[in-house]
């Protein structure tokens, strides 16, 4: 079930005894996980770089459709930008919370992936009910004809100091954030109404407000001075303290 809905992986509060598995770590792995997969050693397709495994960390070869671990065996499962590259995303699923007590998911939303699209991607995602709901995106007829990756993953962030608060106030417009406990509450092609709505219909403001729900201007505020402090640390971090290293 949903726990929580968390800014960013690097926003996560595992505690230091728990045992941590990233699957699909690829060319960024998280710095907690102890055990890192990726079904693909050499082919970079899925990702922006080769392979990278950290200090401490033990690599798997594994498919996340049926990973090699027992079950329950991790107490966090950390899974970032991989359910829309798999074949099938039920069994994906089923597979991150058997080995899994609880973890984080993350993946590009549906609205991101209009923004961002990339070929590889077969999948898209919504975060509607406390429930992830997974959508063919070749069946509603996405296409990478305009790709503004670019604009919104490195010109902007660069460059706008309002836009990086936009990301970290309003980040389910670009990716669902989820994190769970036990077991990932999904559904894959849905057929209910009020679910393939979001999928085949114009949104109306209801819809808007159930994806990105309004905030009282007091949590609006405290908000943005949240994010405007973790700016400044990043770049106090990347700026000055990478000088004395």
């Amino acid at each position: 079930m949903k726990v929580s809905n968390p800014t960013s992986r690097f926003k996560l509060k595992i505690p230091s005894q728990f045992s941590v598995l990233d699957v699909g770590s690829g060319h960024n792995p998280h710095p907690r996980a102890n055990v890192v997969t990726d079904k693909y050693i050499e082919d970079n397709y899925h990702r922006a770089g080769d392979i990278k495994v950290l200090k401490k960390q033990r690599f798997v070869q594994a498919d996340g459709e049926t990973l090699p671990f027992t079950d329950n065996e991790f107490d966090y499962v950390i899974c970032c930008h991989v359910v829309e590259h798999v074949d099938h995303p039920a069994q994906f699923m089923d597979e991150l919370s058997r080995v899994g007590k609880g973890g984080y998911l993350e993946a590009p939303s549906m609205i991101g992936e209009f923004m961002i699209p990339r070929g590889a991607h077969k999948w898209v995602l919504l975060e509607i009910d406390k429930k992830i709901v997974i959508v063919d995106k070749e069946r509603l007829g996405m296409k990478s004809t305009h790709d503004f990756g670019d604009l919104f993953l490195d010109y902007l962030p660069r460059n706008s100091f309002g836009f990086k608060i936009l990301q970290r106030t309003q980040q389910q417009i670009f990716t669902v954030n989820y994190e769970w406990k036990e077991r990932i509450e999904y559904v894959v092609e849905p057929t209910d109404a009020e679910l393939k709505k979001y999928f085949t219909q114009v949104w109306d403001k209801s819809m808007y407000e159930h994806i990105v729900p309004k905030r009282s201007l007091g949590k609006e505020y405290m908000a943005a001075m949240g994010a405007t402090v973790d700016i400044f640390k990043n770049v106090f971090k990347s700026k000055v303290l990478s000088r004395f290293r």
